[in-house]
């Protein structure tokens, strides 16, 4: 985008544009935000991939294996912060997300239907969960009987945009109490 969008609701449109190219563009900085959660008193932080984009619901889908931290975080406190940002764009996203977790259900299971017979599938199949200390020499381990497979929804909440530009800074939220400008 080489002109600067002058409304809200284009600007809105704009970063729901983006949003879902990044699903289809792996090379794009918005695939891969960092999601934040709370860890009892203090944030912990990591990288996730957006694996879908539903704008008209405003949903986010992640894929996690069930043992990581962050879904224990979540079941304890389902809110969550997505942070991204566009060199391209110089736009910032705060993304402020009420998170929920599916194991089981179709969500779950139709996903994992597509990827199992993927090298990503490799990701759900481990024996050890993720963070597990590794042994000098990993010892054999008993295949795996299941999948570890879930998906995050990260249903949006509010989104705060940051554009940073030369001819002057511009922030607006977007939430339940509607659009607005505010101070950079």
């Amino acid at each position: 985008m080489n002109d600067r969008l002058d409304s809200l609701a284009a600007i809105e449109e704009a970063v729901w544009h983006e949003l879902g190219q990044c699903i289809a563009d792996k090379a794009h900085p918005w695939r891969t935000p960092v999601l934040a959660t709370i860890d009892g008193q203090r944030a912990d932080a990591r990288t996730v991939v957006l694996r879908e984009v539903d704008a008209r619901q405003k949903h986010l889908l992640i894929y996690t294996d069930e043992r990581a931290g962050k879904v224990h975080q979540l079941l304890n406190h389902p809110h969550g912060t997505l942070v991204m940002w566009s060199p391209a764009l110089s736009w910032q996203l705060r993304c402020r997300v009420r998170l929920s977790l599916e194991m089981s259900g179709l969500a779950a299971s139709s996903r994992w239907a597509r990827i199992r017979l993927s090298p990503a599938a490799q990701d759900y199949l481990s024996p050890l969960p993720p963070g597990t200390p590794l042994q000098p020499v990993p010892p054999s381990h008993p295949p795996v009987a299941r999948d570890y497979f879930a998906v995050i929804e990260a249903t949006m909440e509010s989104l705060d945009w940051l554009e940073l530009h030369r001819d002057g800074h511009r922030r607006a939220i977007f939430d339940g109490q509607g659009a607005r400008w505010v101070q950079p």
